[in-house]
């Protein structure tokens, strides 16, 4: 046991308590208790933030997945949120849709449904919720907005739901409302009706994912305000609004954390985890996102509760955040009830407590400061911590409550050496109290439950960078998921494809699949593009391309390429373009053609397959087509470095074949 611990509670605890200069807090249910819990949870989606996930090899993928979602082990998270994907950019990458057209359904795209299985599998009881980011561009009638049909708009979400269930079994039990940015009332009543007709009344609709604005409408709407079962607000900053609290709905922070997932982003977290209730009521509260399993040098790199981005090694960190999940998912549960005796400890910091009303009690402190609770967002207004003796009062119901587990998590930002979710000796109540020396950046859970565990498998294999030469064919006749390993799609999505009209070598390809830009909030480039691998300087790249779009069709492979994610519109790199009209172009930057390295006559066509291959070293680049020099020595003075891909020159059908990345 600890001895600082075991000494200050011997001090303070029986006779002796008279000495303590203490702050006495009271935990009671004598008067009633607070707002039902709803679950910790985690995001997968907004966008493809999961992606490098699923190419991960056994067993080191299963342990990823038992350290979220496995109960008294790791998070055990409670709620898990997926994408809807909408075929576009959404932060870090695109998803793909279950209905790229209007009359074109398949439920098995993506990973999201083997996720939510996955989860499910660990944990039976998890809160599984959707949402769209973007929408596929028929959606939108060709316009960037995806309400003026709404009817439409509904149906396509509702579909989801549908085959989910239909084809794995899957109960989602909340929808959320495009996005953060607007929301549609006409929209959410026709979400609520098209829910209802198909018998889906159980399916709660959570708007509008985004703010509290909306909460203002639903007090004068009573149609609206029936429509919608949750307000979910975005990075609320631990606070709500009055109106929202006055409808008398749920309050979760339906997207929030979104931080760097090192000791002070695992501060962030313990942080709004105890106070988005403390000072807002929220009842759930969800991270953005669930685990960093994307390329780290895209829009928010590592901010997951974890990080697995090395499905080539095998290596991934449980970052701290795991643990601050664990001290509040490990020892409740939904369907607990939050005390009304909950708030702000006198030195700074702030407690909770539940309860299953069946004389369970778990109390979460945290004594996290300022500089080591910052979130990525909102600004965080300045407050002070500092160490403290805090003694509480056990009354109503737990008073004869005599023992609680202890589990202690310390943060140690001056020596450096954190201490997360250790079990410490159970402790003794004296007349329903008990007191606690509590230092700063300290996370304390204190509870009747007995269950909890840190879970813990050997390590991982070390990190190690991405293979120098990695190559690969696409040759598989039944793929567990629709896209290729490792690729991250950017713009547009590329697909496994059988080529049942190609007899030769190329009848299993990867594809570019979508011929119209989706409805998306993001700057999607105007170009199709998948990135794959390290940052890397100098390199070849190799692949066979196809295009589909007679005279107007497209393609590229690019290397050094240094920018994704929300920003891939200005990606710089070295692009070596074909075209089916004959001509070929080597640009520095994707698709603006500012900077033209190189340009001419190439001979290549439309369904005709040709090999490109491009070499970067240093500053100069040359490029092959079928085996002959095509152009070389361009003087590359722009991106140092950066991903190897391929794309298209615009939203086209086209396909490729056998690729290769060599790197020094």
């Amino acid at each position: 046991m600890d001895l600082r611990f075991l000494l200050v509670n011997l001090l303070f605890l029986g006779s002796s308590l008279h000495l303590c200069s203490c702050q006495t807090y009271v935990l009671s249910d004598k008067d009633g208790l607070g707002r039902v819990f709803d679950g910790i949870g985690g995001l997968s989606g907004g966008g493809a933030t999961s992606r490098l996930l699923v190419n991960y090899a056994e067993p080191y993928r299963s342990q990823i997945l038992d350290f979220l979602f496995k109960p008294n082990f790791g998070a055990s998270l409670h709620i898990l949120k997926v994408e809807i994907g909408g075929d576009a950019q959404t932060t870090d990458g695109t998803e793909p849709s279950h209905m790229h057209y209007e009359n074109d359904e398949n439920y098995f795209r993506g990973y999201e449904w083997w996720l939510m299985k996955e989860a499910k599998k660990r944990n039976p009881n998890i809160t599984l919720i959707g949402l769209p980011w973007a929408f596929p561009g028929w959606v939108g009638h060709g316009k960037n907005w995806p309400y003026d049909f709404p009817d439409i708009t509904a149906a396509y979400v509702v579909n989801w739901i549908l085959g989910a269930k239909q084809y794995h079994d899957l109960d989602i039990q909340y929808v959320g409302i495009w996005n953060e940015r607007n929301f549609d009332i006409k929209y959410i009543k026709v979400l609520r009706d098209t829910l209802d007709k198909v018998g889906l009344t159980g399916v709660g609709v959570i708007a509008a994912d985004g703010d509290w604005s909306i909460a203002n409408s639903m007090i004068v709407d009573p149609y609206l305000n029936d429509s919608v079962e949750v307000i979910g607000a975005h990075y609320p900053g631990t606070v709500t609004v009055k109106d929202a609290v006055k409808t008398q709905k749920k309050l979760w922070s339906s997207e929030d954390y979104s931080t760097f997932n090192d000791e002070v982003g695992g501060g962030c977290w313990a942080r709004i985890l105890n106070q988005n209730y403390v000072n807002g009521l929220m009842t759930a509260t969800i991270s953005w996102n669930l685990v960093a399993s994307y390329y780290e040098e895209l829009p928010f790199g590592r901010n997951g509760l974890m990080t697995a981005e090395e499905p080539w090694s095998g290596h991934y960190m449980v970052d701290s955040p795991i643990w601050i999940t664990a001290h509040t998912t490990q020892f409740t549960q939904p369907g607990w009830s939050y005390l009304q005796t909950v708030g702000h400890l006198e030195q700074g910091g702030s407690y909770v407590a539940l309860t299953d009303g069946r004389g369970n009690l778990t109390v979460v402190i945290e004594t996290m400061t300022h500089d080591h609770s910052v979130c990525i967002r909102p600004p965080l207004l300045p407050f002070n911590v500092t160490s403290q003796n805090a003694t509480f009062q056990l009354k109503g119901s737990f008073a004869s409550i005599k023992e609680l587990q202890v589990w202690r998590s310390q943060f140690n930002f001056k020596t450096q050496e954190p201490s997360f979710f250790e079990k410490l000796t159970p402790l003794k109540l004296v007349n329903g109290s008990f007191t606690l020396h509590l230092a700063e950046d300290e996370v304390y859970t204190l509870t009747t439950v007995t269950t909890g565990q840190k879970g813990s498998y050997p390590d991982p294999p070390p990190s190690a960078p991405f293979p120098k030469v990695y190559k690969d064919d696409f040759n598989v006749r039944n793929p567990p998921f629709s896209e290729a390993p490792d690729f991250a799609d950017q713009t547009g999505v590329f697909e496994y494809y059988i080529n049942m009209t190609d007899p030769g070598p190329h009848v299993f390809t990867l594809r570019q699949v979508l011929t119209q830009r989706p409805v998306t909030w993001a700057t999607d480039a105007d170009q199709a593009v998948s990135v794959i691998g390290d940052h890397q300087r100098n390199l070849t790249v190799t692949c066979d391309v196809f295009m589909e779009s007679v005279n107007t069709g497209g393609v590229f492979i690019a290397a050094r390429v240094d920018k994704g994610g929300e920003s891939v519109r200005s990606a710089n790199g070295v692009f070596f373009w074909v075209f089916a009209d004959g001509t070929y172009k080597v640009t520095n930057d994707l698709g603006q053609y500012k900077t033209v390295l190189a340009e001419g006559q190439s001979g290549t066509r439309a369904y005709v397959w040709h090999t490109l291959s491009l070499t970067v070293e240093g500053q100069y680049a040359s490029g092959l087509l079928n085996g002959y020099p095509l152009w070389k020595n361009a003087v590359v003075l722009t991106a140092k470095n950066g991903w190897a891909a391929i794309g298209t020159h615009s939203f086209e059908l086209a396909q490729f074949d056998n690729f290769a990345v060599v790197a020094e």
